[in-house]
């Protein structure tokens, strides 16, 4: 199974920008679809982006205008760039391969260790 490890995360003061990263061990290219989702202390994992490889992308309410997902499939890389970052936005942010049923996605893959990202004064 193809591994997938997220790093980028770290400390920024509102209204900052972080660029987070999720390396494969192996091609990506295979994924149709893949994005990325956060977990906050005592809420539920969340998604927040998807990316498909026709070019579809979909975000969150509370993230869309903020937040830009991307995928270099030659790196087996893809990417959530994080502009005027809010306290809200405190989370640990995971990466993981989806599957698609109607409008819904999920994923039957485990979790990496994600990154943490904290937006604090």
């Amino acid at each position: 199974q193809v591994q997938l490890v997220e790093s980028g995360g770290g400390l920024v003061q509102p209204g900052g920008s972080l660029t987070l990263s999720c390396a494969a061990s192996g091609s990506i290219a295979r994924f149709n679809t893949m994005g990325w989702y956060r977990q906050a202390p005592g809420k539920q994992r969340e998604l927040v982006a998807a990316i498909s490889n026709s070019g579809r992308l979909d975000y969150a309410g509370s993230v869309k205008g903020r937040f830009t997902i991307s995928r270099d499939n030659a790196k087996n890389t893809m990417y959530l760039q994080m502009n005027s970052l809010k306290p809200e936005d405190t989370a640990v942010y995971y990466c993981n391969v989806l599957s698609s049923r109607g409008p819904y996605y999920y994923t039957t893959r485990d979790w990496g260790q994600g990154t943490q990202v904290t937006v604090s004064s």
